[in-house]
Parts: structure tokens; sequence; C-alpha cells
């Protein structure tokens, strides 16, 4: 709701767009050095919530995915998406490198 004011709002506290690809590998990324920094000076609190974020997101795929209003396109992308942030749960640093290699086999 918030994102719809069109009001700027800093990762993680903006959440995790995923309209689209684009939209989804952005938010990663930015999301990504929310972690990395967090991680970096020891903010344990800023970390996890980064972390949250995505694993809301992720849930929100999933619901998506499994829904029996969702069009067979619409669900294969948001399975997609759900593996990507999956690997950036994994291990968020790597993300970058890994959805580079991602999207040339899309």
């Amino acid at each position: 709701m918030l994102r719809d004011t069109g009001v700027p709002v800093d990762a993680p506290y903006g959440g995790v767009n995923q309209k689209t690809f684009e939209e989804l590998e952005q938010s990663l990324a930015a999301m990504e050095q929310v972690y990395s920094a967090a991680r970096d000076s020891g903010d344990q609190r800023q970390a996890q919530d980064a972390r949250n974020a995505v694993i809301e997101a992720k849930e929100h795929a999933r619901f998506a995915a499994r829904s029996t209003k969702t069009s067979p396109e619409k669900r294969a992308q948001k399975e997609e998406m759900i593996q990507w942030m999956l690997v950036w749960l994994e291990n968020p640093g790597v993300f970058p490198a890994w959805v580079k290699l991602r999207r040339q086999k899309m």
C-alpha cells in the first residue's frame, strides 16, 4: 500500500517489487546491498529485516503461483521468481552473478 503512494521507501522497508523480472532483480540487488552493509556493521536486526522482506515476497509469489485464478504464464513467471528469491536467501552475495547467468538462459 505504501508503495502505491509513490513515496520512496528504502530497502528493506519498501519490500521486494516483483511485478516484472527487472523489478525483482533491482529489488533483490538493493536488498543485497542493505543486507551486506548490515552484516558488515554488525546490525543483525537490519540484516534480518532484509531477509524477512525477501521471505515475505517469496511467500506472496508462492501464493500467486498456487492460485486457481492465475494464468499458466503468470504461474510460470511466479515459479521462476520464487527460484530467484530462494537463491538470494541461500547466498545473497552470489545472487548478482547467478541472476546474470540465469537471464541468459531465459
